[in-house]
């Protein structure tokens, strides 16, 4: 019986590369996502390299989306083993306004995604990950969402100066936290992980000069996807071992 995962924002970037790499060790992989033609073609890309990946419709901002997402996959599988919240924006990255600090519609389009989008699907999946016999939960973070990191002068991300994405970060390190004393006595862990300054198209300027492949940071998504039953739940996690909250 295979593994079956999800990953919200699975048709490109970092979730592609994600979704990739569980379907290579052998899940069946769920590539969820707003755009149906993408994720369509996600799929088959996986399908012809001989995977397993189905294609989903699902807007994680959207709680009706997310709703008939469980349940259409509640019909097909009646479980799920990985919940993968990648779906992530960052609209400050090209915000052109005069803002004295924060850019309030890119504070509001960046919560509506990157915090209740992981709030609403990890409610919705929740049931279904419940009957699985090893259930995993990753919320992709990033260090800059570090509280710690962004008052430590020594931090690379000291200067970097992002409020709301930096917030919503810090707020699904937040419920990774309260998730995991929620899920505790029971065999579901839920991690955070950062992946680090990826190159994908959610990377502010110039891709290319991102550190790291989408393929490498899939590494320690998989990780905290594949995580073994004495392993530790809510933590903060990068390739570089632990990282501060």
């Amino acid at each position: 019986m295979s593994t079956i995962a999800l990953v919200t924002g699975g048709n490109r970037g970092l979730g592609l590369a994600t979704a990739t790499a569980l379907a290579r060790s052998g899940a069946t992989v769920i590539i969820a996502g707003r755009d149906s033609d993408a994720v369509s073609a996600a799929a088959h890309g996986l399908l012809e390299q001989g995977l397993s990946a189905e294609p989903l419709t699902m807007d994680v901002a959207s709680p009706a989306s997310v709703a008939a997402a469980a349940e259409l996959i509640a019909d097909r599988h009646g479980r799920l083993d990985v919940l993968v919240n990648n779906a992530g924006i960052l609209p400050e990255a090209t915000a052109m306004g005069d803002q004295e600090f924060v850019d309030l519609g890119a504070l509001a389009r960046t919560f509506e995604t990157n915090v209740f989008g992981v709030a609403t699907v990890t409610e919705k999946f929740l049931p279904l990950l419940h009957r699985s016999e090893a259930g995993r939960i990753v919320n992709v973070s990033s260090t800059m969402g570090s509280l710690n990191d962004q008052s430590d002068e020594n931090s690379p991300y000291y200067e970097s100066v992002l409020p709301a994405y930096q917030a919503s970060k810090a707020a699904v390190n937040s419920m990774t936290i309260g998730l995991s004393k929620k899920l505790a006595g029971t065999k579901l862990k839920v991690t955070s992980v950062c992946p680090g300054w990826v190159q994908t198209d959610l990377a502010p300027g110039n891709r290319e000069q991102a550190p790291t492949s989408a393929d490498e940071a899939a590494r320690i998504v998989v990780t905290a996807a594949t995580l073994p039953e004495h392993a530790a739940s809510g933590t903060f996690i990068s390739s570089a071992g632990p990282v501060p909250w």
